[in-house]
């Protein structure tokens, strides 16, 4: 995770940076962590110690309008595919000791939400936030305004919300939080309205009304998926341009893969006797 995190040094023990200590192998210690040129010159089993790298904090900013009960293709909703998103973020960020502030909006407020303890405490502080009425929709750009007021520059930014809530002007607001933070787009796609293959009980996101068969049509279908595959693509480059990242996913599942996925690539650029994917710094900003 933290060539996405924005790194800083830490001065705890579990990592790959800077040396802490050397000392005796003993019953219970990781086979990783044997240093074996050490170890042959002690002529016994020497165990390393190094710094770990992470960030102080990971602020998770959810899109909670009404818009984001829209229905995905597995047949979740879109604000339980975002919020199983940040749930996995919230794994690898607690177990590195990370502090994490939850911020849910929608229009008629904004609400923070500090955290403190383990993960299964982060899932019970989320799903309490998520039994909401859903009464007001989006706004994004109170969000993303948010965002841009996060004074700590190593901190991680998760936003998450459907693929539907950004256009051209709060693009620009992201450009303008990617200068300054390590920033990832959880990008929800919401169901093909068109699309003969859909669950018969999708609902509008607006007024949770069941959509009619009669929409099927594979043309129209067609249409939709290519205009939301180009839109996706162009906001994921934008965000490569910038610095930051996106995961765009229909359901819980794809959005695991892609997780994974962006894990393993940013793992594969900076692992040690593996060449960096690209060319130049570190992206974030972290350390590499």
């Amino acid at each position: 995770m933290g060539v996405i995190e924005g790194e800083h040094a830490s001065h705890r023990p579990g990592g790959s940076d800077e040396l802490m200590d050397v000392r005796a192998y003993e019953p219970g210690d990781e086979a990783r962590l044997i240093e074996w040129k050490t170890s042959a010159r002690q002529g016994r089993p020497m165990v390393v110690r190094r710094e770990r790298l992470v960030t102080s904090r990971v602020w998770m900013l959810l899109d909670v309008g009404r818009e984001m009960t829209g229905a995905c293709e597995s047949g979740e909703r879109a604000f339980e595919v975002a919020a199983n998103a940040l749930r996995m973020f919230a794994a690898l960020s607690l177990r590195r000791s990370d502090d994490l502030s939850l911020v849910f909006s929608d229009a008629a407020s904004i609400t923070r939400v500090p955290f403190n303890g383990g993960f299964a405490q982060f899932e019970r502080t989320l799903d309490r936030a998520l039994e909401r009425d859903w009464d007001h929709g989006r706004n994004i750009d109170a969000l993303l305004a948010y965002a841009r007021r996060i004074k700590d520059r190593q901190a991680l930014i998760v936003l998450a919300t459907d693929e539907h809530a950004l256009g051209e002007d709060q693009l620009k607001a992201i450009r303008l939080i990617a200068r300054t933070h390590p920033i990832v787009l959880i990008d929800v796609a919401t169901v093909n309205p068109f699309s003969a293959a859909r669950r018969a009980a999708v609902l509008d996101g607006m007024g949770a009304r069941r959509l009619p068969a009669f929409l099927a049509d594979a043309r129209a279908a067609a249409e939709v998926d290519t205009h939301r595959a180009y839109m996706a693509a162009a906001l994921e480059r934008e965000l490569a341009h910038a610095g930051g990242h996106m995961i765009h996913a229909a359901s819980s599942e794809a959005m695991f893969d892609a997780f994974v996925r962006l894990v393993s690539r940013a793992i594969a650029g900076v692992t040690p006797g593996r060449p960096r994917t690209g060319s130049g710094p570190n992206p974030t900003g972290g350390a590499a």
